[in-house]
């Protein structure tokens, strides 16, 4: 140690400094080799927390009030300070019951008096209430609406009224793609039914040459494809419901034929003949008195003339 001494001393000042850098470096060696030295210990000066300072400028804020204070009357600010509004009867008896709750249960949890505080927030504002509307009153300003008040609306009647043809616009918008879909799909759906029925012609066509043709080989005898094709047809007609004219046409060619042979028509035949409940099912009565009524004949007729004028 006093050789250490000495030559500090004779050491000049850099050299010195550099000397006690180094010793420092030692000591620090030293006790974190002894574990003295922990890591978060060592802390910056400019990094620790710094006491913040507030500044309480009270004359400033006076002279900022002062500048954006603006003295209008009160029926522009409607403001008031007032107390509590008595309290109802059935609020005071539930106030209680909840009090009483709450010193069963209290644990020092300030939540418990919520419903205290909004009962004192709605008193206050209630004693608001009642003192601005008597104010109001003894200033002359009205408080209720009348009957025939209006208010005006936000938009003008123009605006509106092209929102409304612009709304108007769209529906009709709207209108013409949904029928024009429609028809789209009408199309779409009577080409289909029409290329059916195509395709259905084409193949009962290809089917009838390959039966004429089979028939004029000699392969098929008959000719019952012609039959079957006209019982089809008349199949398809019966299927449609006939209207007023068809049944009126009907019932005439029941009644009175339709062409082709007439003669012989009345003629009994081995059915009528066997069918013994046919025939006229009109009393004797009434067809003799029908021929009792029968104008006479012309021969008869002349015979009464000439007994008449002997």
């Amino acid at each position: 140690m006093v050789k250490t001494k000495k030559l500090k001393r004779a050491l000049s000042p850099e050299q010195d400094e550099e000397f006690d850098s180094g010793d420092s470096d030692a000591e620090l060696q030293e006790l974190f080799s002894k574990g003295l030295l922990k890591p978060g210990l060592n802390v910056p000066a400019d990094a620790l927390p710094q006491k913040k300072q507030y500044a309480n400028n009270i004359v400033g804020l006076e002279l900022k009030l002062q500048e954006i204070q603006q003295n209008y009357p009160w029926i522009e600010r409607l403001d008031l300070v007032t107390g509590y509004a008595p309290l109802a009867p059935e609020m005071a008896l539930q106030l209680e019951e909840e009090a009483e709750r709450n010193e069963l249960h209290a644990d020092g949890n300030s939540q418990l008096d919520e419903f205290k505080r909004e009962s004192l927030f709605h008193r206050q504002a209630q004693a608001a209430v009642i003192e601005g509307i008597s104010r109001l009153k003894s200033l002359g300003v009205p408080t209720k609406r009348p009957d025939d008040f209006f208010a005006e609306m936000a938009k003008t009647d123009e605006h509106m009224q092209k929102i409304r043809a612009m709304l108007v616009k769209r529906q009709a918008s709207k209108e013409r793609i949904e029928k024009v879909r429609k028809i789209r799909e009408q199309r779409k759906i009577s080409k289909k039914v029409q290329a059916e029925n195509r395709l259905k012609k084409q193949n009962e066509k290809k089917s009838m040459l390959d039966e004429v043709k089979k028939f004029r080989k000699g392969i098929r005898k008959d000719l019952d494809f012609l039959d079957d094709k006209k019982q089809r047809s008349v199949q398809s007609k019966n299927n449609k419901t006939p209207n007023r004219s068809q049944l009126k046409r009907k019932h005439k060619d029941s009644k009175f034929g339709f062409g082709g042979k007439k003669r012989g028509l009345k003629r009994n035949t081995k059915e009528s003949t066997a069918d013994l409940e046919g025939g006229s099912r009109r009393p004797p009565q009434a067809q003799k008195n029908k021929m009792q009524n029968k104008r006479p004949g012309k021969q008869r007729r002349q015979q009464m003339k000439s007994k008449k004028k002997r």
